[in-house]
């Protein structure tokens, strides 16, 4: 299965993503940010991801979450490209029968199975690059 996201520069250093389906994602590491930096998208996308899954996990174990948040920290490098070296995500939650170790083992099983997006951050890729 193949995804396209398609980028836009539009001045300075702010970029318009569009995706398949028609949805834009603004990325901005401009002076004047009005959108995520690129850096901060990538911990966007696993928060999400993982969230996608943990909600769901709970669900099926009959424990549905109430509330429930993920804060997410990247420790970047200091030389170029920058890269994150450590990530945190921590997952917050609460509702009737949700216990600690539950919410642990629904992100654990999303960490090591389901997101793609820690996967993909947990794997050698292959980026091929093309100037047209």
């Amino acid at each position: 299965m193949k995804k396209t996201l398609n980028v836009t520069w539009l001045g300075e250093q702010r970029y318009l993503g569009v995706s398949e389906s028609g949805h834009q994602l603004l990325i901005d590491n401009s002076p004047t940010k009005v959108g995520v930096s690129p850096m901060e998208a990538l911990l966007g996308a696993l928060a999400t991801c993982t969230a996608y899954d943990v909600v769901e996990i709970m669900k099926k174990r009959r424990t549905p979450l109430a509330t429930y948040r993920i804060e997410v920290e990247g420790e970047r490098a200091d030389t170029d490209p920058k890269r994150y070296t450590h990530i945190t995500v921590r997952h917050i939650a609460s509702g009737e029968g949700v216990t600690d170790e539950a919410l642990g083992k629904a992100a654990h099983l999303s960490h090591e199975k389901y997101c793609s997006v820690a996967a993909t951050l947990n794997s050698d890729i292959t980026v091929e690059t093309r100037v047209e």
